[in-house]
């Protein structure tokens, strides 16, 4: 049986689609505030109003402005001040539930300290590149699960600098560029009819005692979820190191399928995100997408 990427060779139209969709995302950021109408949007990626309505509807199943009223920083300080979760947003807009969506099941296990001090000494590494909802995606595979996950810009430049961003994690490890063997990881994390518990992602995280115990914290947030710094450190009984969690949220190696797009700032705001936060908040605004169709 033929094994796809996250996207097929002669990728489908919603994963062509995230470039224009970061333009928009990037415009309605700058301007919610004047809660800009789908004309001016559309303008502003040049195209018309109808089309930019069936590009985002393809890519998240949402309109444009349910997208905004889902990743709006207003709405994330609403729905913080309540204690409730981002789908909340999505009922305001008209959306149906989640009773349908199982949430992607994640079975992780971290490499050894020994391993980690040696900066991945002796890990044998497949890589390769593939297109996703977010982009063009490296995705980094060991023989035990997925590894990381992180994003290129696109461009000879821009898989450089991915490329350098990965490496810098484990250098002593030994790299190959294998896409046939990230493929299934890719397909999995990204294609939510690929999210079953009775079926989980093996992920395999690199790092400090203290950044793994951060990154399990955050599998634990659902899809449409979203919690804070200073919770997750209280969760690991480390109320005072909210700033260390930060820190920790930000060196998570394998994006995405580890949730740390799911924080946000105390106030509300979405703040940053290593991979930039327009794709922050398209990781939102996606998986509000997924809720909504489930």
């Amino acid at each position: 049986m033929k094994v796809l990427a996250a996207c097929d060779p002669l990728p489908r139209p919603e994963c062509t689609d995230y470039e224009t969709v970061r333009r928009a995302i990037e415009f309605i950021s700058n301007t919610y505030r004047s809660q800009p109408s789908l004309s001016e949007v559309a303008e502003a990626v040049s195209l018309s109003p109808a089309d930019l309505e069936a590009l985002f509807r393809r890519w998240s199943g949402l309109t444009p402005k349910a997208f905004l009223q889902a990743v709006t920083i207003d709405k994330a300080r609403e729905l913080l001040g309540q204690g409730a979760s981002l789908l909340d947003a999505a009922f305001d807009v008209g959306l149906s539930g989640p009773s349908r969506l199982h949430d992607l099941f994640v079975r992780h296990e971290a490499m050894s300290p020994g391993l980690y001090k040696a900066k991945g000494e002796g890990i044998d590494l497949a890589h390769g590149f593939v297109d996703s909802p977010f982009g063009r995606a490296l995705v980094v595979a060991s023989d035990r699960g997925l590894a990381y996950i992180g994003f290129s810009e696109g461009g000879e430049a821009g898989d450089a600098l991915a490329l350098e961003d990965m490496r810098r994690r484990w250098p002593r490890a030994r790299f190959r560029q294998d896409e046939a063997a990230v493929a299934p990881y890719a397909a999995r994390a990204f294609d939510p009819a690929e999210w079953a518990r009775e079926r989980p992602l093996r992920v395999v995280m690199i790092g400090s005692d203290f950044e793994i115990r951060v990154w399990q914290t955050l599998l634990s947030i659902p899809v449409g979820g979203a919690t804070t710094y200073s919770r997750i450190a209280e969760s690991i009984g480390a109320p005072k190191a909210a700033r260390a969690v930060g820190a920790a949220v930000g060196r998570n190696p394998i994006s995405f399928v580890v949730p740390c797009h799911r924080v946000i700032g105390k106030s509300g705001a979405l703040t940053g995100y290593h991979w930039g936060l327009s794709r922050k908040r398209a990781m939102l605004g996606w998986e509000a997408g997924v809720l909504a169709r489930a």
